[in-house]
């Protein structure tokens, strides 16, 4: 099983040491030099002094400082993104500040220089940097960890055998869905009935994890046909953590293509809604076990996602955003 790495690309190394050096060098001129950047700033006016010139040293020495420490952060960009935060926003407000004040005639209209030097240039470097830290971040936290994959392995279906006995007689797609009342859990339980045949065709066999009792769990799969499927009731939610199934967020659960799935799930496809039983912010995702080994995987982004389950198995395109019908 492969883990994420969290080693950045080596153009972060080179680009935070450029952004570092260039602090140094703007500190450097606003200590050693004020009055040259103040007349370029001033229309040439008179330089201030006194507070002024207090408030710009103590500014450029913040400036060093935070040179240096992009120095430091340039050996792991992705572990010292703290600091790489730290600078977008400073260059992203001292950018937007040099930019008002050009607009208001209070600095030389030949400060949009310094705005590109200063704030253009490095804040998509910086932004760039942080995105792809944050898609890393996600990365480790789905990674499924070997422990917790044995752990979950013991976990028993109702027929009283374990799922890692399953994964070594055949290839097991472990779907996990969310609370039974949502429309899209019943509309993914629809698309497991009806692709059931086409699944075990391809030698795989189905065992499905849910957050009810198992007592409620045979009436609400009967209603599908699926009542003779493996499943297995984790109310506790103890294997979809074990899984790196996270909770969602407002976002996640009421964005516009969740509204719109939602109606086309609930009201045009009759699948309706029920009762939650579960956690509603749960959300699902699918894997293909074999020998006890994760195979493949298929994490929902958004619970309007409807996995192509045939593919994740054959896989054939199994990332597949969408299950198109037949």
């Amino acid at each position: 099983m492969q883990h994420p790495t969290e080693q950045p690309p080596d153009w972060t190394k080179w680009a935070l040491r450029a952004a570092g050096s260039w602090n140094l060098i703007l500190a450097a001129v606003a200590l050693f030099s004020p009055e040259i950047l103040l007349r370029y700033l001033l229309f040439g006016r008179p330089v201030p002094s006194g507070l002024a010139m207090d408030f710009l040293g103590a500014a450029a020495v913040l400036t060093a400082v935070f040179g240096v420490g992009l120095w430091l952060a340039a050996s792991n960009a992705f572990r010292h993104w703290p600091v790489v935060l730290m600078g977008f926003l400073a260059k992203l407000t001292l950018g937007l500040g040099l930019a008002q004040a050009i607009v208001l005639h209070r600095i030389d209209p030949a400060a949009w220089l310094l705005v590109i030097l200063d704030g253009m240039v490095w804040v998509p470097v910086f932004a760039v940097i942080l995105s792809s830290a944050h898609e890393m971040l996600l990365d480790v936290r789905r990674t499924v960890s070997p422990d917790l994959l044995r752990f979950a392995m013991r976990r028993k279906t109702q027929y009283g055998i374990t799922l890692d006995e399953h994964t070594r007689l055949t290839p097991v797609l472990l779907v996990f869905l969310r609370h039974t009342g949502c429309m899209f859990c019943r509309e993914t339980v629809s698309d497991l009935a009806r692709r059931q045949a086409e699944i075990e065709a391809q030698g795989a066999r189905l065992v499905v994890v849910h957050m009810g009792r198992e007592a409620q769990a045979v009436d609400f799969f009967g209603h599908y046909g699926l009542e003779n499927v493996p499943r297995i009731s984790d109310p506790e939610r103890a294997l979809y953590r074990a899984f790196a199934l996270g909770r969602g967020s407002l976002l996640d659960l009421f964005g516009p293509k969740v509204w719109w799935r939602g109606f086309q799930a609930a009201i045009l496809a009759r699948h309706g809604l029920g009762r939650p039983a579960g956690d509603g912010f749960q959300m699902p995702g699918a894997f293909l076990l074999f020998h006890g080994e994760l195979v493949r995987s298929y994490r929902h982004q958004s619970p309007a996602d409807r996995p192509d389950y045939l593919a994740l198995v054959t896989g054939r395109d199994y990332a597949a955003p969408e299950l198109r019908d037949n």
